[in-house]
C-alpha cells in the first residue's frame, strides 16, 4: 500500500480569540507556493506579532515553503522558533530557523550599508593599500634574499653558469639599447644646455653651462634615465618573458625535471643586467656631454677644445664615480623586480599584462627613491 499524501498546505485564522488564532497545516512546498503566497497576502493585514500560532499540522516542507512562513510570521520570530514550537522535528526547526537568519541578515545588510561612514571607508582603503605595499616590499626582499643565496650557491660550481643564456640577455638588454640610450640622452644633454644657457645668460656667466651639464650628468641624469628606460623596456621584458612561461605551465615543467627557476632564469637576467647598466650609463654621460657640447659649439661660441678643458680642470673624477656606483645597484633591483612579477603571473593573459606594467611602475619608483637618497646621503657627506 502507498501511504496516504499529505494535503496541500492551508493558513487558517481563528477569530474566537483575541487575538484571533493562526493554524498552519499540509504540504508547504514548491508545488503549492502561488496558491500559498496569495493566501498569505490575504491573511497578513489581519494579523500581529502576538497572534498565537499552531504548527501541529504542519505536513512536508522545504525552502520555499519556510520562505513563506517567514514572510507570514517575520524572520525575528521565526528565529526563536524553537523556544515556542519545540515539538516540531530537529530538521524543521533547523530549516526554519536558517532561512529566517537569512532572510534578516539580507535586510540587514542595506541598513547597515547605509550606516557606514565615508571617512571611515577611505580609512579602511588606506589601511588595505598601506597592508599590501607592506607585504609588497617583503616579498620583494625575501625575493633578493633568494636570488643572492642561489647566486652565492652556484659561484664554486662553474658547471652550473649558463654562459649562453648570460650571453644572450648581455646582447637585448645592452647591445639592443645602445641607439636609444644614445639618442635620448645626447637630446636631454642639449635641452639641459639651452635652459643653462637661457637662466645663466641673465647673470653673464654662459661659460658655466659646461659645469651645469658635466655635474648633471655625471652624477644623475645618465645613470637615472638609463635606469628609467631598463625599467620600461628590459623589466617588463622580463616580466612578460617569465609570466608567458607562467601561464604555459613551462615553471612547473622545470621544476618537475628537478631543476631550480631562479638558477635557470633570474640568474642570467640579472647578471646580464650587472653588466650592461653601467655601460650603458657610461655611453649615456658621454652622450649627454656630447649634447651639451654641440649646444655650446653652436649657440654660445664656446670652442670644443675650451669645452674639454674645462670639463679637465674644474670636475673631478668623483663625480663620475657617484655616477656609476649607483648604476649596479639599480640594475639589480630592476632585474630581480621585473623576474618576480613575472613569478607572480597567473594563468590569463590579462595577469600577465598586469605584472608587465606593474614590473614598469615599481622599477620607476624604486629607482627614483633610491637615487633621491643617495643624492641626500651623498650631499651631507660632501661627496
Amino acid at each position: 500500500m502507498h501511504p496516504t499524501p499529505s494535503p496541500p498546505g492551508q493558513l487558517q485564522l481563528r477569530g474566537d480569540g483575541q487575538p484571533p488564532g493562526l493554524s498552519i497545516a499540509g504540504d508547504w512546498t514548491l508545488q503549492h507556493y502561488p496558491r500559498l503566497k496569495r493566501e498569505i497576502e490575504r491573511a497578513r493585514p489581519r494579523l500581529d506579532a502576538a497572534c498565537p500560532v499552531e504548527l501541529d499540522g504542519l505536513g512536508a516542507l522545504d525552502t520555499a515553503g519556510a520562505s513563506l512562513l517567514v514572510e507570514l510570521l517575520g524572520p525575528q520570530r521565526l528565529a526563536d522558533i524553537a523556544r515556542w514550537a519545540p515539538q516540531l522535528p530537529a530538521e524543521r526547526l533547523a530549516l526554519l530557523h536558517t532561512v529566517a537568519t537569512a532572510v534578516a541578515g539580507a535586510a540587514a545588510a542595506p541598513e547597515e550599508e547605509a550606516k557606514r561612514s565615508t571617512l571611515r571607508d577611505e580609512l579602511a582603503h588606506i589601511g588595505r593599500v598601506v597592508e599590501m605595499l607592506w607585504e609588497q616590499q617583503r616579498t620583494l626582499y625575501g625575493f633578493i634574499g633568494l636570488t643572492l643565496s642561489t647566486l652565492l650557491l652556484s659561484l664554486p660550481r662553474p658547471r652550473r653558469w649558463r654562459v649562453t643564456p648570460l650571453v644572450a640577455h648581455i646582447e637585448r638588454t645592452g647591445l639592443d639599447a645602445v641607439p636609444i640610450v644614445a639618442l635620448l640622452t645626447f637630446m636631454v644633454g642639449a635641452v639641459v644646455a639651452f635652459l643653462g644657457a637661457t637662466v645663466l645668460g641673465q647673470f653673464g656667466a654662459t661659460i658655466y653651462t659646461v659645469n651645469l651639464v658635466a655635474y648633471s650628468f655625471l652624477r644623475e641624469f645618465g645613470v637615472l634615465l638609463c635606469a628609467i628606460l631598463m625599467a620600461g623596456r628590459t623589466a617588463s621584458a622580463f616580466a612578460a618573458q617569465i609570466g608567458a612561461m607562467k601561464a604555459n605551465e613551462e615553471i612547473d615543467a622545470i621544476r618537475a625535471l628537478g631543476l631550480d627557476p631562479v638558477e635557470l632564469l633570474v640568474l642570467p637576467r640579472v647578471l646580464a643586467m650587472l653588466v650592461t647598466l653601467p655601460i650603458l650609463t657610461f655611453i649615456a654621460m658621454l652622450c649627454g656631454i656630447l649634447g651639451g657640447l654641440a649646444v655650446c659649439v653652436l649657440a654660445l661660441d664656446i670652442s670644443p677644445v675650451q669645452y674639454f678643458a674645462i670639463l679637465e680642470q674644474e670636475i673631478s673624477v668623483n663625480h663620475y664615480l657617484v655616477g656609476l656606483g649607483k648604476a649596479p645597484l639599480f640594475a639589480f633591483l630592476i632585474a630581480v623586480i621585473g623576474c618576480l612579477e613575472g613569478f607572480k603571473a597567473g594563468g590569463s593573459a590579462q595577469s600577465v599584462g598586469e605584472r608587465t606594467t606593474s614590473s614598469v611602475v615599481q622599477s620607476i619608483f624604486m629607482v627614483i627613491l633610491l637615487d633621491a637618497l643617495a643624492a641626500l646621503f651623498l650631499m651631507e657627506m660632501g661627496w
